[in-house]
């Protein structure tokens, strides 16, 4: 959308303020996680805040990222939607995390809220969109897990529009398949891109209500599930499926594709990493 007037800002602050309360979530159900934070700054304009949790008793390793970033030229990754855009200067700025839980009856979560703004060079036009969304990816999965995770990615849509949450949920089933093995990653959840259909002020409301709504949605099913008793067999299957997790995010997913492009910082673009996986 051009024309609009946006608060980049406004933008930030929230950014900022969401992963520290997630982090504080986080370590509220594991104590026992050791914590990471590094500070980076990139060469071509802007940096982030990255903060990993390793080795706890819940998560057995994790990331949530901050990242504010700009540039000179929007790589083909970021401008599938929007040739036009291809090579404008940018600034793009975002929340991404992943949870790798350590019992095997809890599933991985990830979710992303981002914002772009950019030039169209020929008109010098500034163009904006905000985008992201939650999944999730049992590797043990139980029905009422799944209906708790949909009923609340439901809830941080309807205030918007009642079209949203069936239009994004089909979007997350597209987005997150595997087409090399005709595999879905999980069990969905949201995925949104290219979103100004609504103004600055209500397009920036819903991108945070989906960032409010993920601690609601996943952290009861960690409570849930994390102190469910598992043997080899089921760390195993567990070590199996996050195979998958790898494939999918260091091929398709546009957001590691987007940052290794772009010069990112790479420890914080591989973060969501798990610490071990198993092919077979």
């Amino acid at each position: 959308m051009t024309g609009d007037s946006v608060n980049i800002a406004e933008v930030s602050s929230y950014l900022i303020n969401l992963q520290e309360r997630i982090l504080s979530a986080v370590m509220e159900l594991d104590r026992d996680a050791v914590i990471k934070k590094d500070r980076w700054k990139r060469p071509e304009g802007g940096g982030g805040h990255t903060v990993v949790l390793e080795g706890g008793s819940v998560f057995e390793k994790g990331g949530i990222n901050f990242s504010d970033v700009s540039g000179s030229g929007l790589p083909p990754s970021a401008t599938a939607g929007r040739p036009e855009l291809s090579g404008a200067g940018f600034r793009a700025l975002g929340v991404s995390l992943v949870l790798h839980p350590r019992n095997p009856y809890v599933p991985t979560a990830h979710m992303n809220v981002r914002f772009f703004t950019t030039e169209k060079k020929e008109k010098s036009q500034e163009v904006w969109w905000f985008g992201g969304g939650f999944d999730l990816t049992p590797y043990y999965p139980f029905k009422e897990d799944v209906v708790h995770w949909h009923t609340i990615a439901r809830k941080a849509c309807e205030p918007y529009g009642k079209q949203l949450y069936p239009r994004f949920k089909e979007w997350c089933d597209r987005y997150f398949l595997l087409k090399h093995r005709n595999e879905c990653r999980g069990v969905g959840g949201l995925f949104f891109d290219d979103f100004n259909e609504l103004g600055f002020e209500k397009s920036f409301g819903f991108m945070k209500s989906v960032g409010n709504h993920f601690t609601r949605a996943y952290l009861p099913i960690v409570e849930k599930r994390k102190g469910t008793l598992f043997k080899d067999r089921e760390r195993q299957f567990q070590l199996y499926r996050r195979g998958r997790y790898v494939e999918f995010n260091l091929i398709y997913d546009r957001g590691t594709l987007f940052g290794l492009k772009t010069g990112g910082n790479v420890d914080a673009i591989l973060m969501s990493m798990p610490p071990e996986v198993k092919w077979r």
